[in-house]
């Protein structure tokens, strides 16, 4: 192995949380690499290219907002932008901040290892090479480790094998027999695409999420430059609002609106955008009553969106209030899953049995393929964290640490791993923000603490066991009032003794801003800083 670049920082990931970060780490004078798996910048947006791609978040809150002149000369051309449009937009910036120089690509980041005499991290790399860094920062994404479901036979299967987190341009899916797995967010948006071009088309379900019809017209020349006028205050806004985003919750419950009232007003919702449901009222994610009378609305809708009773039957959600899962975006999703091509089939009342070179079969029947796709998500939050081999003080693994779910201070780091910072790590906003705005917060947040390190004299930095521990309580304790703990998805977590957690922070994003801004005044509260050995 060749001796080991040594750099300041070393940064894990070329999304939006990367991008900035090397921004960031140049602004305060240190030395730093990223290192991106990729061959190209983007994270998610650069390997989640499957048909119909976009962000279910408007474009023009889901944009970065850390420079005025970047925001007035970017110009989004949908409502809701499709995946090429928001890798030209990462792209553009990495391009006009020369931040290439600074990015090695092609190259997996394999393991970390916690040099306790030296104070510093030896990093090493899938292409051999290697690197000696102070800081290590994960900006690996919460949603960037496909998860796959273990099919019985699937070696046997003789055809293309899909994922949408790793697509694979090349397959040419006209006129194939498909069998699709998810309906989550991606395989909503393939299913609506593919269903276009597919002889045949089968769709299997376990658990369904609500969608919602998006309209999505391409913005008008007026429509960007009132926006463009209005970046501050609305930047403003998604910082110290709830989830970040520049619509407020309107005031007033659901259960004690009137009965005529509440129904025209949840028909406006219902294809305002992806989150206008949920932010129709302000109790919805915490009034049962409430969020009932939401949820039956919405089952009411997709019962007169979706032609066929029994498809109806096995995709419109009954075990989970509205919310619980995280609510999807559909342009065209229901209209393919009425065509008379479709096959719906939900895999909990029949499971699949076995994968043959041309087929999935289940106890019920055999459904044909010359393709499969798997559209079932990610290990959320923590998966690209624990694929890395990362070993903090005394050889202490983090995929053993976090076995039996995350714990991380703030969602920043990790008692145990010295110098380790996660950008949108399990006990933040996270996923349940509008992300970039999260992942803004977080590395100004580091490199804020990087800086005073320098000022001060100090060169290590560890959360504290104690701190890490009354957070992880206090994550839990303000979910418990709300729906979220309630529903089995991916948001959920475990602790170290089984118990079921909320993952992302659900206090909110201004409450946990103040929270970490209070951190740093009172000289990083929670943490211990030292000089190095």
């Amino acid at each position: 192995m060749a001796d080991p670049k040594s750099f300041d920082a070393l940064v894990i990931g070329a999304g939006f949380s990367g991008l900035y970060m090397l921004i960031k780490l140049r602004e305060i004078g240190l030395s730093a690499q990223v290192v991106e798996a990729g061959s190209g910048v983007g994270g998610t947006w650069y390997w989640n290219r499957y048909p119909g791609a976009r962000c279910d978040i408007s474009s023009i809150e889901y944009s970065y907002s850390f420079d005025p002149e970047l925001e007035q000369e970017w110009t989004w051309k949908e409502r809701y932008s499709a995946q090429p449009d928001i890798l030209e937009y990462l792209e553009h910036v990495a391009d006009r901040y020369d931040l290439i120089d600074g990015i090695t690509f092609d190259t997996r980041v394999t393991a970390a290892r916690w040099n306790e005499e030296m104070a510093r991290w030896l990093v090493e790399t899938d292409k051999g090479g290697s690197f000696d860094v102070q800081f290590l920062i994960l900006a690996t994404g919460a949603l960037s480790e496909p998860k796959l479901p273990d099919l019985p036979g699937l070696e046997n299967f003789s055809g293309p094998i899909l994922n949408t987190a790793r697509w694979d341009d090349s397959v040419d899916l006209t006129g194939k027999r498909v069998c699709h797995f998810g309906v989550g967010s991606s395989g909503i948006q393939t299913v609506a695409e593919i269903g276009k071009i597919v002889e045949e088309l089968t769709v299997f379900s376990r658990t369904p999420s609500f969608a919602v019809p998006c309209s999505n017209p391409p913005l008008t020349a007026e429509q960007s430059a009132a926006a463009k006028a209005d970046y501050p205050a609305m930047r403003e806004l998604q910082r110290h609002s709830a989830l970040s985003f520049a619509t407020l919750p309107k005031e007033g419950g659901a259960k004690v609106c009137e009965p005529a009232e509440r129904e025209k007003r949840l028909e406006s919702a219902w294809t305002e955008s992806t989150f206008s449901l949920l932010l129709e009222f302000d109790d919805i994610l915490f009034d049962d009553e409430s969020n009932a009378l939401v949820t039956e609305f919405a089952q009411r809708k997709l019962t007169q969106t979706i032609t066929d009773p029994e498809k109806a039957r096995k995709l419109i959600p009954q075990d989970v209030q509205l919310g619980g899962r995280r609510l999807c975006a559909e342009i065209g999703f229901y209209d393919a899953i009425n065509q008379d091509n479709v096959t719906v089939v939900d895999v909990r009342e029949e499971p699949v049995t076995n994968i043959t070179t041309d087929a999935v079969v289940t106890d019920k029947g055999s459904y044909p393929a010359d393709v499969i796709i798997f559209a079932t998500g990610f290990d959320a939050c923590v998966g690209a964290i624990k694929a890395i081999d990362i070993r903090g003080k005394g050889g202490q693994s983090i995929r053993e640490e976090w076995a039996n779910g995350p714990r991380a201070y703030l969602g920043l780091a990790v008692e145990g791993f010295p110098n380790m910072f996660t950008i949108t790590g399990p006990g933040s906003p996270s996923v349940l923000s509008n992300v970039v705005v999260s992942i803004e917060q977080h590395v100004e947040w580091i490199a804020r603490c990087l800086a005073d390190m320098r000022e001060r004299g100090a060169a290590v930095i560890e959360a504290e066991a104690q701190a890490e521990e009354a957070w992880l309580e206090h994550v839990d304790e303000v979910a418990r009032p709300t729906i979220f703990p309630k529903a089995n998805s991916w948001y959920m977590g475990h602790t170290r003794d089984g118990k079921r957690v909320f993952m992302p922070y659900v206090g909110g994003v201004g409450a946990y801003r103040e929270k970490c801004d209070a951190v740093a005044a009172a000289g990083y509260e929670g943490f211990t800083l030292g000089v190095a050995p």
